[in-house]
Order: C-alpha cells, then sequence, then structure tokens
C-alpha cells in the first residue's frame, strides 16, 4: 500500500460533500488530523452498540454495513464515508461495518470534529446536505389555524 501523503487526504476529503466547499488550505490543515487504518479482509472496523469516538473515509476497499444480526445492509466503497452519525447524537453505534476486503481508511476523531466544525460551520451545512439528500418526505400536519 502505497503511504498517503497530506495532499492525497486533502484531496479524498474535497471528494465528499461536507468538505467539497473548503479550499486547500483549510483542507490540509484537517488532513493533518487524519489517521490512517489499514483492515483486513473479514475484519470489523466497529460492532453494532459500541461507544462511537470517530468517523472513518475509504480510501481504497469496500465496507459492508451490517445490522445487529450481521445481515449485509449495504455496501460502501472509496471516496464514502461513514459512522459520522453517532458522533453528532451521542448514541453507540446502530450498526457494523465489516470489510470483505482488504480496506484502507482515513479516521477523523470525535474532538477534532467539533473543531473542525466550531471553526468551519460550513463543514455542518454539508453533514446536513448528505442527510437531508437521503431522508424521504415528511409529511406535513395541518395547522388548525391556518389564514
Amino acid at each position: 500500500m502505497k503511504h498517503l501523503t497530506l495532499i492525497d487526504k486533502a484531496f479524498l476529503l474535497k471528494r465528499t460533500i461536507p468538505f467539497s466547499a473548503l479550499d486547500l488550505d483549510l483542507l490540509l490543515t484537517i488532513a493533518d488530523k487524519l489517521g490512517v487504518v489499514q483492515f483486513d479482509c473479514g475484519d470489523y472496523i466497529f460492532l453494532i452498540e459500541e461507544e462511537a469516538n470517530r468517523m472513518y473515509f475509504i480510501v481504497k476497499g469496500q465496507v459492508q454495513i451490517q445490522n445487529g444480526n450481521k445481515e449485509h445492509l449495504y455496501d460502501l466503497a472509496a471516496g464514502e464515508f461513514f459512522g459520522e452519525e453517532s458522533l453528532f447524537n451521542n448514541k453507540p453505534r446502530g450498526y457494523s461495518a465489516f470489510t470483505p476486503a482488504e480496506t484502507l481508511v482515513l479516521t477523523l476523531s470525535r474532538t477534532n470534529l467539533y473543531a473542525i466544525i466550531s471553526e468551519c460551520p460550513s463543514v455542518a451545512v454539508g453533514f446536513l446536505q448528505v442527510y437531508t439528500s437521503v431522508l424521504p418526505l415528511r409529511p406535513i400536519k395541518p395547522t388548525e389555524n391556518c389564514l
């Protein structure tokens, strides 16, 4: 596996919605806060109900998201991220993340993510864009006091 440079990490972040609007200088600062972890085929990155401390960006490989019965729900590939929702809601993991192939990920801790958002609120807006693009439309309840 090729060593990832700071610029490699920054360009990976640039391809994700929450960080896509940031300039290169800021991306390099954020990239410097990322860890790198290699997982073998058949490893679990985390299990359902585990405490959450970090989110993940897939550099190479694949991640299967599984429910509590270890049933395959969907696949994530290079360029995608996961695990951030538990950092925002302070709840244990709601799913397991399994690597069906050798997989390389970048990690971002909760502490660093919160620091990034406090310094650059547009990152939070980017996460909202991700969530609102996948949420189904919610029915609107009529109010009694309509004009």
